[in-house]
């Protein structure tokens, strides 16, 4: 009667699910990231648009640019 050896069946599997929840979690914690980023950006934008012209000019900015001033960084501009 013929043997089967399916150690490295079941070693080939164990590894391809450990991969798939490591991307998993990979994707998540990004998807996080970007959210709470995104969340502190939007606060800031929201802190600014809520100071008077005056305290804006003391920074240097103009109501106009709020936006390119908190996503800088992001867009390049």
């Amino acid at each position: 009667m013929a043997s089967l050896d399916n150690t490295y069946v079941h070693s080939s599997l164990l590894s391809g699910v450990r991969a798939a929840f490591a991307r998993a979690g990979s994707a998540i914690a990004s998807g996080l990231t970007a959210y709470v980023t995104a969340r502190s950006r939007s606060d800031e934008v929201e802190r600014l648009q809520n100071m008077s012209d005056e305290e804006l000019a003391a920074m240097g900015l103009k109501r106009d640019d709020i936006c390119r001033y908190v996503f800088r960084d992001t867009f390049y501009i």
